[in-house]
C-alpha cells in the first residue's frame, strides 16, 4: 500500500517522498490510513517506541532514538474507582511529545531535512531541541514569552536557538507560520509524522493490556495530538484484527481555554470561548487548527470533552503529588476529568479506564510552588 499526505478536508493526495508540513492551502494534512500491525510484527527486542516500527509509514536506517515510550501503567485507586495511571513523563524530556519528536524528526531527516522550526508552549520544544540535538539537526524554537523558564531552558541547554514572542500562544503560532518559508516547519501541531509518533501509545496500552484495548482514556487536550495519536493508533489496531472496538476518548481542557470542550458540548464548531489565563498551560491553545478532525475522533469513539476549573486542575495536582506522582497541572487534568467522568456516570467503576498523565511536575515549578504557597 503506498502511503501519501492527505487532506482530509478535500481528499487530495500528495506523494509522502517531498517533505511538506501543508497542503497547497494551508491545510492541515494527516497521512493516508495504514493497516496497522498485529503482536507478530513487534520487535521485542527493542525497547523504545520504535518496537511498533512496522507501523511507521517508512522506516529511516538510524532512527533518532532515546528509549522514549515504553512508560509505566500504574493502577491506582483515584476518586474511589481504579484507574490506570499511564506516565508518560518517564521520557527523556519528561514529556508525551518525545514520542512524537523522535518519529516525525527521524523521518524528516531521512527525507533531507536538516534543520527545522518549531513553535510551542515548552514541552513540544523541549523535545524537538532534544531530539534535533541527538540527530545532528539545528532547530529554532518559538515560544510564548510567559513559557516557565524550566521549559525554554530545557531547549537552551539542547542548542536549540530560542525565540520569545510576546502575547498569546496563537501570536507564537503565527509567527512561526509566516516564518516557515526560510526554515522547514517541522510543528507538532502541523506535521502528521508527528501524529504517527503519538499513535504509539495506542499501541503501547494494547500491549501493556495483554494485547486488548481499554474502555476509556482520558487525554489532557491543547492540540489535540493525543486524541488523534489515539484515535489513529487504535483505528490500525482494529483495521487489522488485534482489537474488536474501539475505546471511548476523553479529551480535559481548561475552562480558561476550552475551544474543543466547547465546541464538542455546544455542536458548534464555531462557537467562541472566554479566553483568559491558565494554569494548564500545556493545553492553552485558543484556535486549534485540527479542531474538526479532533471533533470527529471523539463523537466517532463516542468519547467527550471535559472543562475544568483552575480550583479542580489544582485540586487534582496535589492529589497526584500526594499520591507520590509529581505531574505538572497541565497532566493532571486527565485525572480531574476522571473524577467528574465517574461523577457524572458516564464511565463506570467496572470499565477498564487509562488516565494519562503527560508532563512532570519538573516542567513548572513556578506554578506548583504557587500552588503550594511556597518559594520556586
Amino acid at each position: 500500500m503506498d502511503i501519501a499526505y492527505l487532506d482530509p478536508r478535500t481528499g487530495d493526495h500528495f506523494p509522502l517522498h517531498t517533505p511538506r508540513w501543508c497542503g497547497p492551502n494551508r491545510a492541515p494534512l494527516l497521512l493516508t490510513p495504514m493497516p496497522g500491525i498485529t503482536r507478530v510484527a513487534i520487535d521485542t527486542t527493542t525497547r523504545s517506541l520504535w518496537r511498533y516500527r512496522a507501523a511507521f509509514p517508512f522506516v529511516p536506517d538510524d532512527p533518532i532514538t532515546m528509549g522514549e515510550g515504553c512508560t509505566p501503567l500504574l493502577a491506582r485507586s483515584l476518586y474511589g474507582a481504579t484507574a490506570l495511571l499511564k506516565c508518560e513523563w518517564f521520557m527523556p524530556t519528561a514529556s508525551f511529545k518525545d514520542r512524537g519528536a523522535s518519529v516525525m524528526l527521524s523521518l524528516l531527516r531521512a527525507q533531507g531535512v536538516t534543520a527545522v522550526l518549531e513553535d510551542s508552549s515548552g514541552n513540544g520544544g523541549a523535545a524537538v531541541s532534544a531530539y534535533a540535538a541527538a540527530g545532528g539537526m539545528a532547530a529554532t524554537i518559538m515560544a510564548p514569552a510567559s513559557t516557565s523558564p524550566a521549559k525554554t531552558v530545557q531547549m537552551h541547554a539542547h542548542g536549540a536557538t530560542v525565540e520569545l514572542i510576546p502575547g498569546t500562544r496563537q501570536d507564537t503560532s503565527d509567527a512561526a507560520v509566516a516564518r516557515a518559508g526560510k526554515i522547514f516547519y517541522a510543528s507538532h501541531n502541523w506535521h502528521p509524522f508527528f501524529l504517527h509518533g503519538t499513535k504509539t501509545l495506542a499501541y503501547e496500552l494494547w500491549e501493556d493490556l495483554g494485547f486488548t484495548a481499554p474502555d476509556n482514556v482520558i487525554v489532557p487536550c491543547g492540540a489535540g495530538s493525543n486524541v488523534l495519536g489515539c484515535e489513529i493508533g487504535f483505528s490500525e489496531l482494529l483495521r487489522v484484527g488485534a482489537i474488536t472496538q474501539m475505546p471511548r476518548i476523553f479529551a480535559a481542557q481548561p475552562r480558561n481555554c476550552a475551544p474543543i470542550a466547547l465546541a464538542f458540548i455546544t455542536g458548534d464548531e464555531n462557537a467562541h470561548p472566554d479566553i483568559s489565563p491558565t494554569i494548564a498551560e500545556g493545553t492553552a491553545i485558543a484556535q486549534p487548527l485540527r479542531l474538526r478532525e479532533v471533533l470527529g475522533a471523539l463523537r466517532e469513539t463516542e468519547g467527550g470533552a471535559i472543562m475544568l476549573s483552575e480550583a479542580e486542575i489544582i485540586a487534582a495536582t496535589r492529589d497526584l503529588a500526594g499520591m507520590g506522582l509529581y505531574v505538572e497541572p497541565t497532566a493532571a487534568q486527565s485525572a480531574a476529568a476522571f473524577g467528574k467522568l465517574l461523577a457524572a456516570g458516564t464511565i463506570t467503576v467496572a470499565q477498564t479506564t487509562v488516565v494519562v498523565l503527560t508532563g512532570s511536575g519538573l516542567k513548572a515549578t513556578p506554578h506548583i510552588a504557587e500552588i503550594l504557597g511556597i518559594g520556586a
